[in-house]
Order: structure tokens, then C-alpha cells, then sequence
């Protein structure tokens, strides 16, 4: 647990502000834990039995908790599968996969296979993107559908010296909270709760350090299935330009959206997605 926590006493913090969330869950949810080569994976799973499966990745220093706006629309026509990524201040073990290796995938594998998926949409976010695009890339036949949004492995990545700041200077929260309104474009009065969470999470969270590998656009144009990106033009951890530009040339079957004055964090999509899903 030290690993990926600044002390023992903050993850706890953490992880019961979090269990907090999810008793407050907007929807019925089950609680499901799979075994797989990186440890225990923490599942939140809600919508219908029958319903097709979707697959949801949050992005880096965040967990489920982050779909709790979108999840009763989506759940409305979809069985939801929130999946904690291992490494990150969630339910799920604190291993971390190499990024640039087939490990991330092969972990994927086994939540799949543990919940008793062959295939499904996802959506997913920032790191979980990156998550995501590998995937598809790699399991084509697995992934039904694409929704990205500030994915990471596509545009150019431009803030490691933000995040060496974040983590190296010995920020008071008033600091922190105001790195983290520009990393992640949010409003200090409209994403109040948000950023509040943001603050918490990075008082007491390591993140992972490294770059995320770019794909190619021989991988990108392997992609098989419908894809749907969504990006701020504003974002200032990836090169959001870059990115629509790279989907659009290389994917022929996607959809970009790019959004005016909108940061990192991009909020308020849930029922564009569901079309998308739906369509």
C-alpha cells in the first residue's frame, strides 16, 4: 500500500472517503473482486443482467468513483462494468503492469474473463483510454466499441513537469489546488466537489511517473471497430489538436470531438456517448 501512498494513514483516507462514494452509489450496484496475474481487481457493476456489456476505465490518480454522473444513464441500456485499474488509489491491488510491455493486456484478459465477458464497449478516460486503445489494438475481437475521452498513447504528452512539481515541491493544499485547477481545467466554484476530490487524492497518492508509449499510426489504422474520441481543446497534459488530428487521418470509422474551452477534465457527456454506444 506504501507504494502507491504517501503514508499509510492517507491511503486509509482515501479508501474510506471512496467506500463512502460508493454506498452513496446513484444506482444498484454490485460489488464484485476478480483474481488475476496483478492481484485482486475491484469491480462496480450495475444495469441489467442481459443488457450488452460496457466497460468503463477511469484515468490516473481517480477510480470508479468518477462515472457516478454518468453511470444511471448508461446503466439505463447497458450492464456497466467500473472497473479499478490496478496501480491506482481504488479498491484494486497496487501493482503496476509495464505500459510497454502486453502486461497491461494480459491483466485485462482477466478481469474479462472473470466476469464472464467475450466481448464489449468501453469507455474510458485519460490513462484508461491509453488502457483502452491498447486493448483494442491488441484484442480487436474483443472490443465491440470506442468511446475516448483526453485519451492518453495519441497526442503528444506535455506536462511531466507539472506532475515533477506536483510531486516534488512541498505544496500547501492552497498550492495544490490551484496545480490542480490547470492540470486538470477545472473551476474552483463549478467543479467544487471535483476538484476537492483531485486535492485529496494527490495530498496522499503517488501516481505512476512515467510516459505513456505513443501508438503507432500503423496500430491506430488497425483499429476495426467504431470509435468515438472526445477532447478539450484546452487540455494541458495532452496535445488535444494532435490527437483529433492523428484519429481523424488514421482511424477512418471515428468520430471527433473537440471541445471549446474545455480542459483535461471533460464532464457532461454521458447522453452523446450513449448514442454513440447505442447507434
Amino acid at each position: 500500500m506504501t507504494m502507491i501512498y504517501k503514508s499509510e494513514a492517507g491511503g486509509r483516507e482515501l479508501l474510506d472517503r471512496y467506500r463512502q462514494v460508493l454506498d452513496a452509489w446513484p444506482v444498484p450496484a454490485e460489488h464484485v473482486r476478480v483474481p488475476t496475474r496483478e492481484g485482486e481487481t475491484f469491480v462496480l457493476v450495475s444495469g441489467p443482467q442481459d443488457a450488452p456489456p460496457l466497460v468503463l476505465l477511469h484515468g490516473s490518480g481517480a477510480n470508479a468513483s468518477m462515472w457516478r454522473g454518468d453511470i444511471a444513464t448508461w446503466s439505463q441500456h447497458f450492464r456497466t462494468y467500473a472497473v479499478d485499474l490496478v496501480g491506482e488509489p481504488g479498491l484494486s491491488a497496487p501493482s503496476r503492469p509495464a505500459l510497454d510491455s502486453d502486461a497491461v493486456s494480459l491483466w485485462l484478459d482477466d478481469v474479462l474473463e472473470g466476469l464472464g465477458i467475450i466481448n464489449a464497449a468501453f469507455v474510458a478516460t485519460s490513462l484508461g483510454g491509453w488502457t483502452a486503445l491498447d486493448y483494442a489494438i491488441r484484442r480487436p475481437e474483443r472490443v465491440t466499441r470506442l468511446a475516448l475521452m483526453c485519451p492518453g498513447g495519441v497526442g503528444r504528452q506535455k506536462v511531466g513537469w507539472i506532475f515533477k512539481a506536483l510531486l516534488t515541491r512541498p505544496f500547501r493544499r492552497g498550492g495544490l489546488r490551484e496545480s490542480a485547477m490547470s492540470v486538470a481545467g477545472l473551476d474552483a466554484e463549478k467543479d467544487r466537489q471535483a476538484l476537492d476530490a483531485v486535492v485529496l487524492t494527490f495530498t496522499h497518492f503517488n501516481p505512476r511517473r512515467e510516459k505513456l508509449p505513443v501508438f503507432s499510426d500503423d496500430a491506430l489504422r488497425g483499429l476495426t471497430m467504431p470509435v468515438l474520441v472526445i477532447v478539450g481543446d484546452r487540455d494541458v497534459m495532452f496535445d488535444s489538436h494532435q490527437t483529433a488530428r492523428r484519429v481523424r487521418e488514421c482511424i477512418s470509422h471515428s468520430t471527433v470531438n473537440l471541445l471549446s474551452g474545455v480542459g483535461h477534465a471533460v464532464f457532461g457527456q454521458a447522453e452523446p456517448i450513449a448514442e454513440f454506444l447505442r447507434a
